[in-house]
């Protein structure tokens, strides 16, 4: 039996554990913004976190008027604005002192000194911050006439208290820890790069996927755009018994549900397509054909839907292409008889997967060309020699070895069944195929952005629709692992 291994900790390990909750607790003040410290004065809006505090434009979103009139100057803003910027600055560098704490002890003492530099930088824009707050105080005893109140925000002590401890741990470990090997080159254990390769995109998963879930609390709040959520207007379960209980909003949304499960069928009973078109295309002779379909046939995912709609009036408008060649070839009298295909509902579920496979097919059929390009030539090589043909070879061969990928994409969109986007709908929606075209998306957009003004409405439509999607993923995930014995969780 071998003998296992006992790793002893030291003093200074649990004091880099102690910087690394700190620097964790700094990164998170950066995105929260109940606790946003450089909100100075009463002017500067709850809603913006230290983040994006960086725009000066939201920054003094609230102070316009007083500002433009000269009541007030915009020094108090200009100084909680620049220390935002020296705030995360510091915040930046003490992520990069974290990073440096994984590795040897050469590392581990250029992260105590990059610590100090972190932390002071971080505490220079807190300093920031309090001079901002002591030029509003004096505005306002110079002023005191004017609605415009100093505020001192309790993330900015705290955050003062973060930065200052920081910077005695940094001082501890730069003084404490040995020197070590002056030859010893930088190291870090593989396990913690790989760590810090993914953190990036843990990050971004994080801040866009994760974080907007805090805006779920509208669903239990009455709450008017512009206004702030409070005691006051706390409503509970209100919005998701009116969602059941309305007998209007029962029928749109069962409509739209309709809307939103054809085109979602039609996508996933055409899934197939991209993976077909990238067989036939790498099946062609000429290399340079191939890249000119390739680029062709791409090109489309990268243009707007604006863009795509304004191609389709110019084909399908009563000016457009169609009805010109009509009054060319003599079938049509004149162009005012034409007819505006766009306008019409008939056909509109097929019409819109017709545009969004015309638009995606390209893009989605990278993932097969580098899936095609991964499958081992000498099993085309021994096909050859048996004498296999060449749909033979794409049918026993490549087929085969592109299903594990098509039944992945398969999975996420069955997970992925109720979102259908809202831009290709929202610009082809008119008044005649309203009924048609609504997808759950755009209702969602129109009940709360668009005019209906109903926000805690509909954030619960999204949240049905987050946790529906979510089940729908496990479950897929479920009946591919019991049918074919493998599954992507």
């Amino acid at each position: 039996m071998g003998k296992k291994k006992v790793v002893q900790r030291t003093s200074a390990d649990y004091i880099f554990w102690g910087q690394r909750l700190l620097i964790a607790l700094a990164a998170v003040f950066a995105f929260l913004p109940a606790i946003n410290p450089i909100r100075i004065n009463d002017k500067i809006d709850a809603n913006i976190a230290l983040f994006t505090s960086l725009s000066y434009n939201s920054l003094i979103s609230k102070a316009g008027l007083l500002l433009r009139r000269g009541t007030v100057t915009n020094s108090s803003f200009v100084m909680a604005w620049v220390a935002s910027i020296v705030m995360l600055i510091g915040i930046v560098i003490l992520v990069i002192a974290v990073c440096l704490s994984l590795g040897n002890i050469i590392m581990k003492r250029l992260s105590a000194a990059v610590t100090l530099i972190g932390a002071g930088i971080g505490i220079v824009g807190c300093m920031l911050a309090f001079i901002g707050n002591h030029i509003v105080k004096m505005q306002k005893y110079n002023a005191p006439t004017v609605d415009f109140n100093a505020t001192l925000s309790i993330g900015l002590i705290l955050i003062t208290v973060v930065f200052v401890l920081l910077l005695i741990i940094g001082s501890v470990l730069r003084f404490s820890l040995p020197s070590g090997d002056e030859e010893e080159e930088l190291y870090m254990d593989p396990k913690f790069k790989l760590f810090l390769m993914f953190l990036p995109f843990g990050i971004l998963a994080f801040l866009f996927c994760y974080l907007p879930l805090w805006g779920w609390r509208y669903a239990f709040f009455d709450y008017q755009a512009g206004g702030t959520l409070s005691m006051d207007n706390w409503v509970g379960f209100k919005w998701f018994g009116y969602l059941f209980k309305n007998a209007a909003t029962r029928v749109q949304v069962v409509r739209v549900m309709r809307n939103t499960l054809i085109m979602s069928f039609l996508g996933i009973c055409t899934s197939w397509l991209p993976m077909v078109f990238a067989i036939f295309l790498t099946e062609a002779k000429s290399e340079g054909f191939r890249r000119f379909v390739q680029i062709f046939t791409t090109i489309p995912n990268f243009i707007s839907w604006v863009l795509v709609y304004s191609l389709a009036i110019s084909i399908f408008d009563t000016t457009g292409f169609i009805n010109q060649m009509r009054v060319l070839t003599g079938s049509l009298a004149s162009i005012d008889d034409g007819k505006n295909y766009l306008m019409s509902n008939s056909f509109i579920w097929v019409k819109m997967w017709a545009w969004g496979t015309w638009k995606g097919i390209g893009w989605s059929a990278i993932i097969y060309i580098a899936g095609i390009s991964g499958i081992a030539q000498e099993l085309y090589e021994a096909a050859t020699v048996d004498g296999a043909g060449r749909f033979q070879k794409m049918w026993h061969i490549t087929v085969p070895g592109l299903l594990p990928t098509f039944f992945v994409l398969l999975l996420m969109s069955v997970a992925a069944i109720l979102s259908n986007g809202l831009d290709q709908y929202l610009v082809f929606q008119n008044a005649l195929n309203e009924k048609q075209i609504k997808v759950l998306d755009l209702y969602v957009y129109e009940l709360g952005l668009g005019g209906g003004g109903s926000i805690p409405l509909s954030t619960v439509v999204g949240m049905f629709k987050s946790i529906i999607s979510v089940i729908l993923l496990f479950a897929a995930n479920a009946a591919s692992k019991a049918l074919r014995g493998e599954s992507i969780i």
